[in-house]
């Protein structure tokens, strides 16, 4: 059976990013190769991936060879440093699907690259990406920029489960 999956801000080729967020990598290749092969431990080629933006800061032809390498359909939410480029920019470099604006998944998901304003009466919670080691408070928001995640996709039910344990507690 397929899963769905969602991460954000992989940053790959962004060498002053291993500093700015104290990522635990010598280089952008060690970077790029651990995030590839974790986000591949997790996802399945039947699987799909929602990532929520900041992917690439690599060329088109490095950023392919990247997007060749993991598993799953890739829909793509562009994030700040993702719009300098086109939607066909992204799909010619291998994403399923480009979206510029944020997309409801399942009547639950509001999933953005930036944190989007979530009032008490939303019936959503806002996955997003952007803010890298920080975190919103507030059963609303969930981040999955990799700083988070430990560099892996996070799955539907694994978001949906800790949403519904921090609602009840």
């Amino acid at each position: 059976m397929s899963q769905t999956f969602f991460i954000s801000d992989h940053h790959f080729g962004h060498k002053l990013i291993i500093d700015f967020e104290n990522r635990p990598f010598v280089d952008t290749e060690e970077m790029n190769a651990s995030m590839i092969a974790k986000w591949n431990q997790v996802v399945n080629k039947e699987d799909t991936v929602f990532h929520l933006g900041d992917f690439s800061f690599l060329n088109k032809e490095k950023t392919q060879a990247i997007v060749s390498q993991l598993n799953g359909y890739k829909i793509l939410i562009l994030g700040n440093h993702d719009r300098g480029r086109s939607r066909t920019w992204w799909l010619d470099a291998g994403f399923d699907e480009v979206s510029a604006y944020p997309i409801i998944y399942k009547n639950f998901f509001f999933l953005s690259h930036e944190p989007m304003y979530m009032n008490k009466q939303m019936p959503y919670v806002n996955v997003h990406g952007h803010i890298h080691g920080q975190k919103y408070e507030g059963l609303h928001y969930y981040n999955v920029s990799v700083e988070q995640l430990d560099y892996s996709p996070v799955s539907f039910e694994q978001i949906r489960d800790a949403v519904v344990v921090n609602e009840e507690q």
